[in-house]
């Protein structure tokens, strides 16, 4: 065992260390050429003309080159030929098919809006929390070998977005709501059937959308009874909410109504995502408007900026017509609660910005076109630079976010009880597909309570009310335990629940339905793990590195699998690859499937394959009844996607075991050391943060990927927090080399 960890230690450093293009903790550098000397006179030409034209160049990313990248100037108001340092948009796929750690198109910006350089990464990732939202970070931009300066990187909203992020169709619907007319706004204000009427307002970033927007604001205007059918309304609400706590007015809370996308899932709902968020925490300067619309607000308008803004403003549809809703109002409202109590009465917005600004000082320090000072920007997370509202004048963040909390806890509605919701429970630890079940809870001070499950993230939630009446598997009528039935299918489940009162609502978890609880579907047979990209782990019997599933007897019994069938096209054809007459798999055994269309070959091989880019596989019984199905994300090299744990658990990206028990446990733990080394590493899988917990003194670690490219290492010191949102989703080695320890984590998005 330690002979395995010391080898993996002395081999994994030989491999090329990769950094995140949106790691936060490490500063990205890009470097361009051009054979243009006058690039910036060109590049304001093209600006200028409006055609979407960009100047072709090369770029190195991190130390990986690229040739025949094309770069444009970007942004509306902190875009001027004025400037020294402009906002920047690079797509490396411009002529060459080609992509940067799964990404085509990088967009940057300058800060010019924002002394402290922090609004930007930190709102996204505040928000990220409760929202999809995307990645951003830092980058140093290099332009013919001279330092253009520091600029903030997001992850661009394009088709790659929706499919990697937001699990729908690259080309559905897509409407950048950024209009042309500001005064006006992206308001989705139903502006008649003529679709040209809508031109003005919004920007079509797909092929097709004008009908599908003018429908959904005729639904909005007159048929909010049924807006769930036709908005993500969890999403919008939580963007309203975030808006609101983070006095982010250049949104559609604010008096231009933009900067923010609406994107169609595949059920035909808009999803609402927030972006720009540069002038987030009080920098923007206008909450009514100006130009004798208001004017700059004072700080305290910012400060006390109205709990429910825009309610009853019919300019303000989205808004108006959401909170005439009662409960949706008070769902709003537990929203707004639950990211001011994580984010601005703790203080963890503050400690996230020192950390973020200790990341970036001396690159600001050394910027030659910078927009700010050092000191100032040091200093604008208190005090404002400028001295008071109006153009280049910036509020400090604790000046805003501080008093707006105190604000809030003045007001009559934050004193309002919730009800409290405790003891979730499932009638059964382990349903059978397609069976019934009960999921009840205790819940106090509630006049009304939903339960909300799906069974995969592409979906709606089904929401079924909650009783207390004795016939929902809530035990005897009125003793406070409520309870509905969920009718399963062949896949996993994921719930929530809801419960309000006369004044006020709780969700359990806090921040759903971003989140949720999870109860996997189980059957005597099961898929167990499957693998997309074999390229190094196993081969079948003719050394094949050849796609593969495992499946998992449950049972103290063997089982004949005779005539049972897979399908990677689990609708149209559920029947697709009979398992041969005789197939057995053993009592609490494993049995593989090859998926390699290769059906003449020796042992069992289906007729289909598995696609990286995701895959939905059935495993249907001999009777034609659904036992399982699985769908797959995309999937990275030495990597499968598997229940942990082991036959029961929720599936999760992680390191093949084949034909063996799922586990991320210790890879090489020593016995002579198990009880000395006391680590734990939490949450896991991990999604923004990973803590590691080490008790003793200071130790050297390190973590690597599963290609063995080193990713991070440092010193672990009682409670170690690590960023892991924009490392890639799969599994990672963590290894303290002092005492030969090695252990796994996995990351998802």
């Amino acid at each position: 065992m330690r002979k395995n960890c010391l080898l993996l230690i002395a081999l994994l450093p030989l491999y090329t260390v990769a950094q995140g293009l949106y790691d936060i903790d490490n500063i990205t550098t890009i470097d361009l050429t051009f054979e243009e000397t006058n690039w910036d006179e060109i590049m304001d030409d093209y600006y200028e003309a409006d055609l979407d034209e960009r100047l072709v160049g090369t770029i190195v990313i991190n130390g990986e080159f690229y040739d025949s990248v094309g770069v444009k100037y970007k942004g509306n108001s902190t875009y001027s030929p004025d400037n020294l340092k402009n906002p920047l948009n690079i797509k490396i796929d411009h002529i060459l098919d080609q992509k940067f750690q799964g990404y085509t198109t990088f967009k940057l910006s300058n800060g010019d809006k924002d002394p402290s350089f922090v609004r930007e990464v930190l709102g996204y990732e505040i928000g990220r929390n409760y929202m999809d939202l995307p990645l951003a970070n830092y980058a140093k931009v290099t332009i013919n070998g001279d330092y253009y300066g520091l600029f903030t990187s997001v992850e661009s909203i394009n088709d790659d977005y929706q499919e990697r992020r937001l699990f729908v169709d690259d080309d559905n619907v897509r409407i950048k709501c950024n209009p042309q007319s500001v005064m006006d706004g992206s308001s989705l204000k139903y502006l008649g059937s003529d679709t040209t009427n809508y031109y003005d307002y919004y920007e079509l970033k797909s092929d097709l959308g004008w009908e599908e927007l003018a429908d959904f604001t005729y639904e909005l205007a007159y048929n909010t009874e049924t807006i769930e059918e036709h908005l993500d309304l969890d999403r919008a609400i939580w963007m309203l909410a975030y808006n609101n706590v983070m006095v982010n007015l250049d949104s559609y809370s604010g008096p231009f109504r933009q900067n923010y996308y609406m994107i169609q899932d595949d059920d035909d709902r808009f999803m609402a995502l927030i972006w720009d968020l540069n002038q987030s925490m009080g920098s923007f300067s206008m909450v009514d408007g100006g130009g004798g619309m208001g004017g700059p607000p004072s700080l305290g308008d910012l400060i006390e900026m109205e709990l429910f803004l825009r309610e009853g403003d019919s300019e303000y549809p989205l808004i108006a017509n959401l909170f005439a809703v009662p409960r949706y109002k008070k769902m709003y409202l537990a929203h707004l609660k639950t990211i001011a109590e994580e984010f601005i009465e703790t203080g963890d917005y503050y400690a996230r910005a020192e950390e973020l600004q200790d990341v970036i000082a001396t690159e600001v320090a050394a910027e030659p076109n910078g927009f700010f000072t050092p000191a100032e920007f040091e200093s604008n997370l208190d005090d404002a630079v400028g001295g008071g509202p109006g153009p280049g004048s910036v509020y400090g963040l604790s000046q805003v976010m501080d008093p707006r909390m105190d604000y809030y806890e003045s007001l009559p509605e934050w004193s309002y009880i919730a009800p409290t919701i405790s003891d979730i429970s499932p009638s059964t630890e382990s349903p059978t597909a397609y069976a019934d079940i009960f999921i009840t809870a205790t819940i106090e001070g509630a006049s009304y309570a939903y339960l909300g499950y799906r069974d995969r993230l592409q979906e709606r939630f089904t929401k079924v009310e909650m009783l207390d009446d004795g016939l929902h598997g809530d035990g005897a009528a009125g003793d406070g335990v409520y309870g509905a039935m969920a009718t399963l299918s062949a896949k996993d489940v994921q719930y929530y629940i809801y419960a309000d009162n006369d004044n006020a609502g709780k969700f359990s978890p806090v921040r759903a339905e971003h989140e949720y609880y999870h109860l996997a579907v189980t059957a005597p047979v099961v898929i167990n793990e499957m693998m997309a990209r074999n390229t190094e782990t196993v081969t079948d019997q003719d050394d094949e590195y050849d796609d593969w599933l495992e499946l998992y007897n449950t049972t103290d019994a063997d089982i004949d699998l005779s005539g049972y069938y897979l399908s990677d096209r689990p609708n149209a054809e559920p029947l697709m690859w009979s398992f041969p007459e005789g197939t057995t798999i053993a009592a609490n055994d494993y049995l593989i499937v090859w998926l390699d269309e290769d059906s003449l070959q020796e042992g069992l091989h289906a007729n289909f394959k598995l696609s990286v880019s995701g895959e939905t596989v059935s495993f249907t019984g001999a009777d034609g009844f659904e036992l399982s199905r699985v769908t797959m994300p995309e999937m990275y090299s030495s990597t499968t996607y598997g229940r942990y744990p082991n036959a029961t658990g929720p599936y999760i990206r992680m390191f093949p075991t084949f034909d063996a028990t799922n586990s991320y446990t210790a890879l090489s733990l020593p016995e002579d050391l198990e009880s000395n080394v006391v680590l734990s590493i939490y949450p896991n899988p991990a999604y923004e943060r990973l803590i590691i917990d080490w008790q003793e003194e200071a130790t050297p670690f390190m973590i690597y990927n599963s290609q063995g490219a080193l990713i991070h290492q440092g010193q672990l010191t009682n409670l170690s927090e690590l960023n892991v949102a924009d490392w890639v989703a799969g599994m990672y080695i963590l290894i303290l080399p002092e005492h030969h320890y090695s252990d796994k984590f996995i990351v998802q998005h």
